[in-house]
C-alpha cells in the first residue's frame, strides 16, 4: 500500500462547522427528566447560559504557538492546555496556561512557555507570569498537573514537555524549579498528561507521567499527501513507557514503574483518570491510548497495580478494535451509584462510555447513553464530567478539533476547527446534546485542553478551553437558578489536598458522590473542590467524607449555596456563604 494512502486510512469525516459568532449560549434539555430525584413539578425553571469573557476577562493576549516552521513535526498539533491554580492562596482561582513552545533545533525567536494569571476577585484577571517566577522558560510545553506534592499548604504544579519535564514548587507565590533536585526530569521523552495520586496511601502524593511516542528531529517519518508533507498517523511510531514515580516525602521522587506493575506498556498516552472502581479504597488508574488498547490498573491494596483492561472490557470499542483515547474521566452519572468511563476519540469512532456493573466488568453504554450520534463525526480531546447546571447529576464536557489542516480538502464535509459539544444528563446517565443556539456551542475552535471551576465564586463551575496554536476562551457560567454545595477538603493524616477522597451526599431522595483529584480531561487542570448541584433543595440531609487513610467524617443538615472548608478529623473549618458573591458579580455584567 502506497504511504500516502496508508497515512489517510484513518483519517475520518469531521461535522460541517457552522459560522463563526459571539455573544452568549442559552441552552436546555428538551426531554423531561423525570429520573432525576431532585426534579419537582414545582421546581424553578433552570436557566442555563455561558458568556465567552475571555478578552474581559483580561485573558485575550495569550496565545498558544505550536512552533510550526512548515516541516509537520509531529509534536505541533496535539499541544494546547491549561487550567486553574490557586497560587497565592486567596481563595480565588487563578489560571495557568501553557503556551508551547519552539523547537530546539528551532529556537530563534523565544516563545512564552507559561502564561499566569492572578483572579482579582471582579471577575477580571491580570497577568503575573514574570513575578510568579515563569518567565524566561526555554521549553516546549504540553500539560500541566496541580497539587500540593510537599503537603506544605500551597499549591505547586508539574509540567509535561517534549523534553525533560518540570516541578515547579511554590514558595509562598513564587515558583522555583526543581525537577532535576526531585528527580522526576531525567529522561528527555514526549510526556503528555500526568495527575498526582497517592498510590500506596501513606499521606505523600506521587506522581504518574503519561508518555506519548518515540519522536525526534531524526526519526521524523515524511507523510505526503499531494506532494506536501503533512502530520503522520500515531501507527508510524513506537509508543513509549509512561512513568510512575513515588514520593519519597523528603521532596524526592523515585521511579517506580517497573516495580508498580505500570510495565510494559504500549504507549502513546493521551489521557489518565483516577479512579476507585470496585469502592475498595484504593486508588485506581485508567489510561487511554492513542491508537492502542486503552489500560485499566487496579490498585493491589499495597501502591502497586495489575493491568485489567481487557479482562474489564474497556480496552477496546464493541467491535474489539483500539480507538484513538485522548481526554478521559470517570464519575458516577446515574442511581447505579457505579462509576463511569468516558473517553474522547477520533472521528467516526465515537466518544466511548463505559459503567461498572461489578466485579470489575464494565458494560459498554455509549449507544444507550445517546452519545454515539452526537459524537460519530467529532475528534475530541478534553473532556470531563461536571455538573453544569447543578441539578445534581453529571454532565459532559467535549472540546474537539481536528488533526489534519488540510483535511476538506479530501472530504467535502470535514472542517479542521469543530465546535464542542455539551452533552446534559437526563438523571440516569443518558445524554441529551445541548442546543447551539446561540453562539459559544457553534464556534469552531482546534480545541485541545479544557478544564472547569468556579472561578467568579457565584456557585456554578465556569469552562476553560485551549486551543492548538492559538488562543484560550474562558466561558462565565451565567445559569440562572439551581442550588448547591462546594465542598473543599483539607488533609492532615491524608495527602494536604486530601486527593482520592470520596464525598457522598444526600438530599432527600438524591444521593450523589463525587470524588477529589487531579488528572481527567487532555493535559489540563480543573478545580479539586467537590461540587454538588442540589437543584432547588434548600438543605442537604448528610455528608459523608471517606479520606483516602481510611477514615469517615460525617455531617448532617448542612445549608445549601455555600462552600464548606473541611479538615480531616476536625470538622468543618469554615463556611461561606456565595448568593451574595454570585448576585454581585452577575450584577457587574
Amino acid at each position: 500500500m502506497p504511504l500516502g494512502d496508508l497515512i489517510f486510512r484513518l483519517i475520518r469525516v469531521a461535522p460541517v462547522v457552522l459560522g463563526l459568532a459571539s455573544g452568549t449560549l442559552l441552552s436546555g434539555c428538551s426531554d423531561s427528566r423525570s429520573a432525576d430525584p431532585l426534579a419537582s413539578d414545582g421546581q424553578a425553571e433552570i436557566k442555563l447560559s455561558f458568556t465567552d469573557v475571555t478578552a474581559d476577562a483580561g485573558l485575550a493576549d495569550f496565545r498558544h504557538d505550536n512552533g510550526s516552521f512548515g516541516q509537520a513535526w509531529a509534536p505541533e498539533i496535539v499541544g494546547g492546555s491549561g487550567g486553574f491554580i490557586d497560587y497565592d492562596g486567596d481563595g480565588w482561582l487563578d489560571v495557568l496556561l501553557v503556551g508551547g513552545g519552539n523547537f530546539r533545533e528551532h529556537d530563534d525567536a523565544p516563545v512564552q512557555a507559561l502564561w499566569l494569571y492572578r483572579n482579582n476577585g471582579d471577575g477580571t484577571f491580570t497577568q503575573r507570569t514574570r513575578e510568579a517566577g515563569l518567565a524566561n522558560l526555554r521549553i516546549y510545553g504540553m500539560g500541566l498537573a496541580v497539587a500540593d506534592y510537599d503537603n506544605d499548604g500551597d499549591e505547586d504544579f508539574f509540567l509535561s514537555t517534549l523534553y525533560e519535564n518540570l516541578l515547579f514548587r511554590n514558595d509562598r507565590g513564587t515558583f522555583v524549579e526543581v525537577g532535576a533536585e526531585a528527580r522526576i526530569s531525567e529522561r528527555s521523552e514526549w510526556s503528555t498528561s500526568a495527575l498526582f495520586f497517592d498510590a500506596d496511601r501513606d499521606g505523600h502524593l506521587d506522581l504518574y507521567v503519561g508518555n506519548y511516542v518515540a519522536w525526534s528531529p531524526e526519526t521524523d517519518i515524511y507523510c505526503p499527501h499531494d506532494g506536501v508533507k503533512v502530520y503522520c498517523t500515531p501507527q508510524e511510531y513506537d509508543g513509549i513507557a509512561s512513568r510512575y514515580f513515588h514520593n519519597n516525602g523528603d521532596g524526592t521522587f523515585t521511579d517506580r514503574t517497573g516495580h508498580a506493575g505500570f510495565l510494559p506498556i504500549p504507549g502513546k498516552v493521551f489521557g489518565v483518570v483516577e479512579l476507585d472502581f470496585n469502592n475498595d479504597g484504593w486508588p485506581d488508574l485508567y489510561v487511554a491510548e492513542d491508537t492502542e488498547r486503552d489500560l485499566l490498573y487496579e490498585n493491589n491494596g499495597d501502591g502497586t497495580f495489575t493491568e485489567r483492561g481487557i479482562a474489564s472490557g474497556v480496552a477496546y470499542d464493541q467491535h474489539g478494535r483500539a480507538r484513538a483515547g485522548m481526554g478521559a474521566d470517570a464519575g458516577v452519572v446515574d442511581s447505579s451509584l457505579q462509576v463511569s468511563l468516558f473517553v474522547g476519540n477520533f472521528s467516526e469512532e465515537t466518544i466511548g462510555a463505559y459503567r461498572h456493573l461489578g466485579g470489575g466488568l464494565f458494560v459498554d453504554r455509549v449507544a444507550i447513553s445517546r452519545l454515539a450520534h452526537p459524537s460519530l463525526l467529532t475528534l475530541t480531546f478534553g473532556l470531563f464530567l461536571f455538573d453544569v447546571d447543578l441539578d445534581g447529576d453529571l454532565d459532559l464536557f467535549a472540546a474537539n478539533g481536528h488533526v489534519q489542516t488540510h483535511i476538506a480538502e479530501i472530504h467535502e464535509r470535514v472542517a479542521f476547527r469543530q465546535p464542542a459539544q455539551l452533552y446534559l444528563n437526563r438523571g440516569d446517565g443518558v445524554f441529551d446534546e445541548a442546543t447551539q443556539d446561540h453562539e459559544v456551542l457553534v464556534r469552531p475552535l482546534v480545541g485541545r485542553g479544557a478544564a472547569y471551576a468556579d472561578y467568579d465564586r457565584d456557585g456554578d463551575l465556569d469552562v476553560l478551553i485551549i486551543e492548538n496554536n492559538d488562543r484560550a476562551h474562558l466561558w462565565r457560567n451565567d445559569l440562572e437558578g439551581g442550588r448547591f454545595l462546594r465542598v473543599r477538603l483539607e488533609g492532615r493524616e491524608s495527602n494536604r489536598d486530601a486527593l482520592g477522597s470520596r464525598v457522598v451526599l444526600a438530599a432527600g431522595e438524591a444521593r450523589m458522590e463525587r470524588r477529589v483529584r487531579t488528572g481527567s480531561s487532555y493535559l489540563s487542570q480543573s478545580e479539586k473542590v467537590a461540587v454538588f448541584g442540589l437543584g432547588e433543595a434548600e438543605r442537604v440531609d448528610s455528608l459523608l467524607v471517606y479520606w483516602p487513610g481510611g477514615d469517615i467524617d460525617r455531617f448532617f443538615d448542612l445549608e445549601s449555596n455555600q462552600e464548606i472548608h473541611i479538615v480531616e478529623g476536625a470538622g468543618v473549618a469554615s463556611q461561606m456563604p456565595l448568593p451574595d458573591a454570585r448576585s454581585e458579580i452577575l450584577a457587574k455584567h
